[in-house]
């Protein structure tokens, strides 16, 4: 008998995009549920149009991405499916996919979540998406924690107790990560699984994203200390360290020979890494530049993690479209 199945959308404010979305689920028998964050535009109408339960979150409790999926899988409780896959509004699936990720879990029991390849529907718009699109590039086989877009065995999330609704960024990094600490497998399928919509193409939205990233590194990492470690590790090297070598190399010079080397260093071992993954050079000096400089705004990330926990406020979203 195969798994049943049902997908959780969240969205807020994507428009075209969840209609998108919501249009690549259609006509496979799934029960949809659409769980939206405090929408301005026409998404709940539109997921209603095309058949979908609609969960709106109050907006007096902060919105975040975890509390949007956790709240759609309640909404499936009394006809609770096998597995949920959950589907940010700004992606489409690929036919196909659904069928296959039901085939994994219910062939092998130990696997309590599949995912597959994501890829960016307009990489060529920009280089922010471009450099979004080479993000998702990850092997398939057994791995530590994926994206938002994930097929979950229902018994292994609520084994978990679901996201953490208060984690911001990186919630999906830390739900996999206490999947895998109570014991069950994560794989990552060789199949087109969704395409994403980033939509940025302002250097604005690139820098606000990094500034969400470097919050995941500090929140998942304070709470999973060996999670993210090299991330974080990197950020205060590069975004706090050497940046202060080099103001105090203003009077000692060679402390700013030092700071500037280990910036081009850093920055050609970069280059020297997309290289081998294949990407032409010209591509990969381009890219190597955000790369290097997203550690000044994943440090903003990670310093207003560490201010807001020390002042006892609440972990709200980052937005950068």
């Amino acid at each position: 008998m195969s798994l049943s199945i049902a997908a959780v959308i969240i969205g807020r404010n994507e428009g075209a995009r969840l209609e998108r979305c919501l249009a690549s689920l259609s006509g496979q028998g799934l029960r949809l549920i659409y769980v939206d964050s405090g929408s301005r535009d026409n998404s709940v109408a539109a997921a209603r149009a095309a058949g979908a339960e609609v969960v709106e979150l109050d907006p007096a409790t902060p919105f975040t991405a975890a509390r949007a999926r956790s709240a759609g899988v309640a909404a499936l409780a009394g006809d609770m499916p096998d597995a949920v896959q959950f589907v940010d509004g700004d992606c489409a699936v690929v036919p196909g996919w659904i069928a296959a990720g039901a085939r994994a879990l219910q062939d092998d029991p130990d696997l309590g979540l599949v995912t597959g390849w994501r890829s960016e529907l307009y990489p060529e718009r920009s280089v922010y998406n471009a450099l979004c699109d080479h993000e998702w590039h990850r092997p398939a086989g057994e791995i530590m924690a994926c994206g938002g877009d994930m097929m979950v065995r229902t018994s292994a999330f609520a084994g978990v107790g679901g996201f953490d609704p208060t984690v911001i960024a990186a919630e999906d990094d830390e739900f996999c990560t206490r999947l895998r600490k109570a014991g069950w497998r994560l794989v990552r399928l060789p199949l087109a699984m969704t395409r994403h919509d980033a939509d940025m193409t302002r250097f604005g939205q690139w820098w606000q994203r990094a500034v969400r990233s470097g919050h995941g590194f500090a929140q998942v990492g304070d709470l999973h200390p060996e999670y993210f470690t090299r991330e974080r590790r990197r950020v205060w090297l590069y975004g706090a360290v050497l940046p202060v070598l080099a103001l105090l190399g203003l009077v000692f010079w060679p402390l700013l020979a030092a700071a500037l080397a280990l910036y081009v260093l850093s920055y050609l071992r970069t280059v020297q890494g997309l290289r081998r993954e294949g990407m032409a050079t010209r591509t990969a000096l381009h890219h190597s530049v955000f790369l290097s400089l997203s550690k000044f705004p994943n440090l903003i990330g990670m310093l207003t993690y560490h201010l807001r926990k020390w002042r006892g406020q609440a972990m709200r979203i980052i937005e950068y479209k």
